[in-house]
């Protein structure tokens, strides 16, 4: 019971990624080859939890075509004297909007390593998907809202899991 309990938790994950259940954003490996005429707004939100971090959107929102290619720039600041190990978790609003909602390229896919007094600026390159204007319950939501909250990674894990990078991604992606 104990090792299904472990288990569910990356299944659960695993499982929201890949049907953008419960708002989770899904990757994408390539743009859609058109865009609607119809446009959407999509407003950014940023929390932090259990850091010294100062994270902020570059924009608070962007309007652009659905199955269009949308770029956004965060910046986070780690105000303390010493270096953390975070990740960003996100979802979208409507929850109804997460199998659509799909990024290309985002600092929330690893960890990162931000160090005393640092600053970073991370790019998320992301679309929505035409078939957003098709579903019953997508199709009459102009909005969708891309939610990230910063949370401390645990070190031991940080470092086991942190390959060729030692843990820290460059900004840039």
């Amino acid at each position: 019971m104990v090792g299904a309990a472990y288990a569910a938790v990356p299944l659960y994950k695993a499982f929201c990624q890949l049907t953008g259940y419960d708002g989770t954003v899904r990757q994408a490996a390539k743009a859609p080859d058109k865009a609607l005429d119809r446009t959407i707004v999509i407003r950014f939100d940023t929390n932090v939890r259990d850091l010294p971090f100062d994270f902020k959107a570059r924009q608070l929102t962007q309007t652009l075509k659905i199955g269009e290619t949308g770029l956004a720039y965060f910046t986070v600041t780690n105000t303390s004297d010493k270096p953390y190990t975070a990740r960003a978790s996100y979802n979208v609003l409507p929850e109804q909007a997460g199998a659509y909602f799909q990024k290309l390229q985002c600092f929330c896919f690893s960890d990162q390593t931000i160090g005393p007094h640092q600053t970073m600026e991370f790019p998320v390159l992301y679309f929505v998907d035409p078939k957003y204007a098709d579903d019953f319950e997508t199709r009459g939501s102009g909005e969708v809202t891309l939610s990230y909250t910063f949370f401390p990674v645990d070190q031991k894990r940080a470092e086991s899991a942190s390959g060729p990078l030692g843990g820290k991604v460059k900004a840039g992606l």
